[in-house]
C-alpha cells in the first residue's frame, strides 16, 4: 500500500488545546494514523502518514473546523510510514524561538513563491534589480543534507539561536532583498518578521519552504536533498525518500 505523508501548519490562537489535543488524538488513532501533531498557544504543526482515505478524511477532519479551514497540506509519498507511533503533543510554541512578541498570527511577513523565486535566482536578482539573499534558517544538521547554492546560514544547533545570530550579521543582509527559507515554511515564518522588526526593508519568505520549492519547480538552484524529521531521513527534489535511492 502506498503512503501518503503531510505536513501543515498554521499560526492561530488555540484556548482549548486539552480538549483539541483528546479529539486529534482519537480521530488520528481511529484512522490509523501515524505522526504527530504540535499544539501550542501560537497554533498548530500537523505530520501524519497513513493511507489514502484516512489521509484525506483528517484533512476534512480539520478542516470542518473554522479556525484550521485553510490548511493546505504538502503531500509526498513513500512504500512504508516513517514514523512509528502516533502522538498528539502541548508545547510552548510549535517552533520555538523564544521570542513571545513575534505573532506571525497578527501579520505575516511577505511571501514568495516557488516560480517567482526561481526566476529570481535564474537572473541572479530581484524585479527591481536588487540582488537576492537566500538565508536558511534550518539547523547546520539539516543542511549538511542539503542547501539552495550561495546560501547564507548561520550554523544553528537551533532555531533559538537564530535572534543572536541575526544582530550579529545583521549588517550583511542590509541593502539586499533576503528570502528566508526551510523545510515546510514555519521556522522561515517567524524569521521573516523578526528581520522586518529589526528594520530589514526588503525581506521574504519562501512560501512552503523547501517542501514546496520541490513540488513546484523541482531542484532549480538547488544542491542535494532536504532533511525530513522522520525515518525518511530525507526527500529527494522528486520528494521520494532518499532511502530509496540508497537501497537502490
Amino acid at each position: 500500500m502506498t503512503i501518503v505523508n503531510i505536513s501543515c501548519y498554521k499560526f492561530i490562537t488555540l484556548t482549548d488545546r486539552e480538549a483539541l489535543k483528546a479529539e486529534l488524538d482519537a480521530r488520528c488513532r481511529a484512522l490509523g494514523l501515524l505522526g504527530t501533531i504540535l499544539l501550542a498557544p501560537e497554533g498548530i504543526n500537523v505530520f501524519l502518514a497513513g493511507s489514502r482515505s484516512a489521509i484525506d478524511a483528517i484533512v476534512a477532519h480539520l478542516h470542518a473546523d473554522p479556525r484550521f479551514a485553510d490548511l493546505a497540506p504538502k503531500e509526498s509519498l513513500s512504500d512504508t510510514p516513517p514514523f512509528r507511533k502516533m502522538r498528539v503533543r502541548l508545547k510552548k510554541e510549535i517552533i520555538t524561538m523564544n521570542l513571545p512578541l513575534v505573532r506571525p498570527e497578527a501579520g505575516r511577513a511577505p511571501a514568495v513563491d516557488a516560480a517567482t523565486l526561481k526566476r529570481w535566482l535564474d537572473c541572479g536578482h530581484d524585479d527591481t534589480g536588487r540582488p537576492v539573499v537566500l538565508l536558511d534558517t534550518r539547523n547546520v544538521y539539516e543542511i549538511m543534507a542539503g542547501h539552495f547554492e550561495h546560501a547564507i546560514d548561520f550554523q544553528l544547533a537551533s532555531f533559538s539561536e537564530f535572534p543572536a545570530q541575526l544582530a550579529a550579521h545583521r549588517a550583511d543582509l542590509a541593502g539586499k532583498t533576503v528570502v528566508s527559507y526551510c523545510t515546510g515554511g514555519i521556522r522561515c515564518e517567524k524569521a521573516a518578521i523578526h528581520m522586518q522588526g529589526l528594520g530589514l526593508d526588503h525581506v521574504y519568505q519562501l512560501d512552503g519552504g523547501i517542501l514546496k520549492y520541490f513540488e513546484t519547480v523541482g531542484h532549480a538552484h538547488y544542491q542535494g536533498d532536504c532533511f525530513v524529521f522522520d525515518e525518511r531521513e530525507a526527500v529527494q527534489a522528486d520528494l521520494k525518500p532518499l532511502r530509496t535511492r540508497v537501497a537502490g
